[in-house]
């Protein structure tokens, strides 16, 4: 169990996290979601070790966390251009104060995980984003960290990238507990065991995706029509909210299916679709950070 407490940091004056205490199960994949200057990348470098936090407390199973227990993949990693792929993780293993039998087990290890193993001896300069993003996470889990953290682990990646990326860390999570940040809810959803809410540096909510969908859980009717002027009409009469074409009605107006139905249907209006949904991700985070 990782666990934080009374976590701050200023900068100057400047309050940059307010007093956070959160955990993290061992096992368990996290993400940490919050708009840009809400303090993740400053949170994300204080686990890490990078910084310092101005009071607070982190540990790892009742004891103080070290580097040693620590992997981190920051947003741009930088490579050295005049190595390949082998050489650098060799020099992330000195650094790491790895044996050398057990580096060349490990390298070796690592790279067939990620992918890289036919072009480990290759020139760094000639990876691609996604390979170079790969080598990222190889130089992260080459001591066997106990914590991995990840800043936009897959922010400049294409989808196929980002499926691939979230298979390796399915498979990392057997071995390890993993927090990364994220502003694509949509990959939030599809990997997370546990949601962090972070705004202005506060930490606002925590937990699960389900328990987070229960609290703030909310069916609306959603009327889709073929204009957004016929959308805003019935807003008016129905008290309703617009996004495009589409007329969201709260259950709690006391509207049903059968109702709608007639109602639109005596109207003759232009509908092209009536349904139930549930209030999605984005939703909650848009409810979460106003």
């Amino acid at each position: 169990m990782i666990t934080a407490k009374n976590v701050t940091k200023n900068f100057g004056h400047a309050s940059v996290l307010k007093p956070l205490d959160f955990s993290l199960k061992p096992n368990t994949i996290t993400a940490l979601i919050g708009p840009n200057g809400s303090g993740k990348t400053t949170l994300l470098s204080i686990l890490a070790q990078i910084i310092p936090s101005t009071t607070g407390d982190i540990q790892l199973d009742g004891q103080p966390i070290q580097a040693a227990h620590i992997g981190f993949l920051p947003q741009y990693p930088k490579f050295y251009p005049w190595m390949n792929g082998y050489e650098f993780l060799q020099f992330v293993g000195g650094l790491h104060r790895m044996s050398k039998q057990k580096l060349r087990t490990r390298i070796d290890e690592v790279l067939q995980f990620v992918g890289l193993a036919d072009v480990g001896k290759k020139k760094i300069t000639t990876y691609s984003g996604g390979m170079k993003q790969r080598l990222g996470i190889a130089q992260a889990i080459l001591h066997e960290p106990k914590l991995l953290l990840l800043d936009e682990p897959v922010s400049a990646l294409d989808p196929m990238g980002r499926r691939d990326m979230f298979q390796l860390f399915e498979q990392l999570k057997q071995t390890m507990t993993i927090l990364y940040s994220t502003h694509i809810l949509n990959d939030a959803e599809q990997l997370t065991d546990q949601l962090l809410f972070l705004k202005k540096g506060e930490l606002i909510a925590q937990n699960t995706l389900e328990q987070i969908r229960a609290q703030y859980r909310e069916e609306q009717f959603a009327i889709t029509f073929l204009t957004s002027a016929d959308a805003t009409h019935y807003a008016a009469i129905f008290e309703g909210e617009v996004v495009g074409n589409t007329l969201f009605i709260s259950k709690e107006s006391g509207q049903t299916m059968p109702s709608l139905m007639r109602y639109f249907a005596d109207e003759r209006a232009d509908v092209e679709k009536l349904e139930v949904r549930t209030t999605s991700l984005e939703e909650i985070f848009m409810k979460v950070m106003i």
